[in-house]
């Protein structure tokens, strides 16, 4: 049997779930009540309510790789200079809350934030009482849900750094400091690059942790997209917002894989 035989399972899989799904979204986009028109398509494409939730969903998903970014180089750093066999049983541990089915971890996070924070701290009433405490709470949330995508994908490219760089960088004179700056950091482009092209893109698609968390009173794009399909039916403006969306996503993923020279950031997952 050749080899291309293996892959007609992924082709019908992708041709199911992806190609025919898509072509369902376009025809909504342009199909109202049996009519094919542009008119629904063009007043959201105009409509600046949408634009705005779509920065802010922006702004949101950068905040969150940042922050994972931030937290995430340090701990892969530390695991990647580590024995294999601690390091290995550590990275398993960011997987152990993901075995955890999604839904209930956001539930668990909602209880957190509505009862135990505001009890630890003596708050007389709930974080997410306030726009900016939903804000946090959101971005809290979605730190917690997408750091191990951005731990991984670095701690995998750091395990792989050439050592003898390193000796021979101090064997030169340069301190700590800069053959982090000079050496490790630059080498290690690629899995930052994959760790924020793996954080930033789920993030700004969320909707299941803003409708949990922010109570039905914080909607990022996905919560307006979701709106449009159940809520308010309207299968022309929730497909438009979807091609938006897609269409956003695959300029961020083409603007990062530019910088992945070796592609190899995240081939642990």
């Amino acid at each position: 049997m050749k080899r291309k035989y293996f892959a007609y399972p992924y082709i019908v899989w992708m041709i199911l779930f992806i190609v025919v799904p898509m072509i369902f979204i376009f025809y909504y986009a342009f199909n109202v009540n049996g009519t094919w028109t542009f008119r629904k398509c063009w007043e959201t494409l105009t409509d600046v309510q949408k634009w705005r939730v779509l920065l802010v969903s922006v702004e949101i998903a950068l905040g969150t790789t940042a922050i994972c970014l931030l937290l995430g180089y340090p701990i892969a750093y530390i695991l990647s200079n580590m024995k294999k066999s601690v390091a290995g049983f550590i990275s398993a541990l960011f997987f152990v809350p993901m075995w955890m089915n999604f839904v209930l971890r956001t539930y668990a996070w909602s209880a957190i934030i509505e009862y135990a924070i505001p009890d630890l701290f003596n708050m007389t009433r709930s974080m997410t009482a306030t726009s900016t405490g939903r804000t946090i709470a959101v971005l809290l949330v979605l730190v917690y849900d997408f750091l191990p995508f951005m731990v991984l994908p670095l701690y995998n490219t750091l395990s792989k750094l050439d050592k003898s760089l390193l000796e021979a960088s101090r064997d030169l004179g340069a301190n700590g400091k800069t053959t982090f700056f000079r050496v490790v950091l630059p080498l290690s482009i690629p899995g930052i690059v994959s760790g924020i092209t793996m954080v930033f893109v789920p993030a700004i698609t969320a909707f299941t942790v803003p409708a949990l968390i922010g109570n039905g009173n914080y909607s990022l794009y996905g919560n307006v997209i979701d709106d449009a399909f159940k809520i308010n039916p309207e299968y022309s403006i929730g497909s438009t917002l979807s091609i938006i969306l897609l269409v956003f996503v695959l300029i961020s993923t083409l603007i990062m894989n530019h910088f992945d020279t070796d592609k190899e950031g995240g081939s642990i997952l």
